[in-house]
């Protein structure tokens, strides 16, 4: 009987359980589950709904052992930099969303005790206002620190609640841009400039390990931001750039060790934790914006449908994909409103200029990547949900001028079962 293993998939609007196994020296794979997922607006505040995500991811375990009794290891991945703070076994609540706007007034306070470009240096992380460490230090300020023993990463804390071990893996503590990228461990320069308690940063451990049990499956650490599994599940010939496509799109490419210079730092590049290499990417605003649309224009419309009147639409503006002005606004319809010129007519004009907006967003992208790596590279690969939409895909191509190879897989899940399957061996 096969072996199985679990992975449990959580992005910012949705989440799934599939199940993985070899057969005939192929990676087999069914989804047993499926939820949805969003932020929620609490006191004026984004949050997460901890229970409910926890609840899922409990169900969907479930789900898994009725279907395959046999489920040897799971793990858990999500998006990058959210965290939940631990009083011991206590959550401290709310757990904020990233897409809060509670960072943007310690942002100048930080960046006094640690300017930008020494933070950079140190851990070559892109200056988003979402970063872990301005989360941190708006909670430092709020007092919320003070009686927090643990900063737990949100898909560790999902496996602390399963197991009862509290663990703190790599490739998603580095998002966050507070470990340094010479030792792979948390900066102890930065926690003392910004008066951060020691306590909430210890070692970091690597996929693959193996941290306790949950009902007889072993739990393991996958690369657990999303990112680090997707690009371990995407098939390459050969180190291509790569587009991971949800509600970012992640743009990057495979590189030996960090790119920490001046031009990375000025066209605000990331370096993130891979599994044995270095994660060269930058984040795009990505499918936030059609889904956004979609939610004020025509709530529950196809995308089949939605793709259609873009591709009959002639209208002919494009927007800033990546402007500030669309990371969390109350209508998105008004902000692209705002940025262009003319109103948009019909709905199809709307999501013509989104997408033509990301392609052009990616051609900006690729262009500072060859400069900055100097390399140039043939083709691009495009995983994830926004790797089904063959309009966006197309005009990709046409924006680049390079060999696009859309693969409508579930990458970051292949990752994290793969990761699981290579510790097993």
């Amino acid at each position: 009987m096969p072996i199985y293993h679990l992975a449990i998939d959580i992005g910012a609007s949705s989440g799934r359980h599939i199940v993985g196994w070899q057969e005939d020296g192929e990676l087999k794979t069914q989804e047993v589950y499926r939820f949805p997922n969003g932020v929620r607006k609490l006191d004026g505040h984004l949050t997460w709904d901890l229970d409910a995500l926890l609840g899922h991811v409990k169900a969907g375990i479930e789900q898994a052992k009725a279907l395959f009794p046999a489920v040897a290891t799971l793990s858990v991945d999500t998006w990058g930099v959210d965290y939940v703070l631990l009083d011991g076994e206590e959550e401290i609540l709310p757990c904020y969303a990233y897409r809060d706007s509670r960072t943007e007034a310690v942002i100048p306070a930080v960046h006094e005790k640690m300017p930008f470009a020494e933070l950079y240096r140190r851990t070559g992380i892109q200056f988003q206002p979402f970063n872990t460490v301005y989360q941190l230090y708006a909670d430092l300020q709020a007092g919320r620190l003070e009686r927090a023993s643990d900063a737990l990463m949100l898909p560790c804390w999902l496996m602390y609640k399963l197991c009862g071990v509290k663990a703190h893996e790599y490739t998603n503590a580095t998002t966050g841009g507070m470990v340094n990228a010479e030792t792979g461990e948390y900066d102890p320069a930065i926690i003392r400039a910004l008066g951060l308690p020691e306590r909430l940063f210890p070692g970091l451990q690597k996929p693959g390990e193996i941290i306790g049990e949950y009902e007889g499956i072993r739990v393991m650490l996958c690369a657990t931001h999303d990112t680090g599994s997707a690009v371990e599940g995407i098939p390459m010939a050969e180190n291509a750039p790569y587009i991971s496509s949800g509600t970012w799109s992640l743009l990057g490419v495979k590189t030996p060790r960090h790119i920490t210079d001046e031009p990375s730092r000025l066209a605000n590049w990331s370096n993130e934790g891979g599994v044995g290499y270095n994660r060269y990417q930058k984040n795009i605003m990505g499918m936030w914006l059609v889904n956004r649309l979609r939610d004020e224009l025509c709530p529950g419309k196809d995308f089949g449908e939605i793709v259609r009147e873009a591709e009959a639409s002639v209208f002919d503006e494009t927007v800033d994909a990546n402007a500030s002005a669309f990371l969390a606004p109350e209508s998105m319809r008004a902000a692209f409103e705002a940025a262009l010129s003319q109103k948009p007519e019909s709905v199809g004009d709307y999501f013509r200029c989104a997408y033509r907006s990301l392609a052009l967003s990616y051609l900006d992208a690729l262009t500072e990547l060859e400069h900055n790596t100097g390399v140039s590279y043939p083709a691009l690969y495009i995983v994830g949900g926004g790797a089904k939409n063959a309009f966006l895909n197309r005009l990709t191509q046409e924006a680049i001028g390079k060999n696009v190879i859309a693969l409508p897989i579930e990458a970051t899940a292949l990752g994290n079962l793969k990761i699981q399957l290579k510790a097993e061996e």
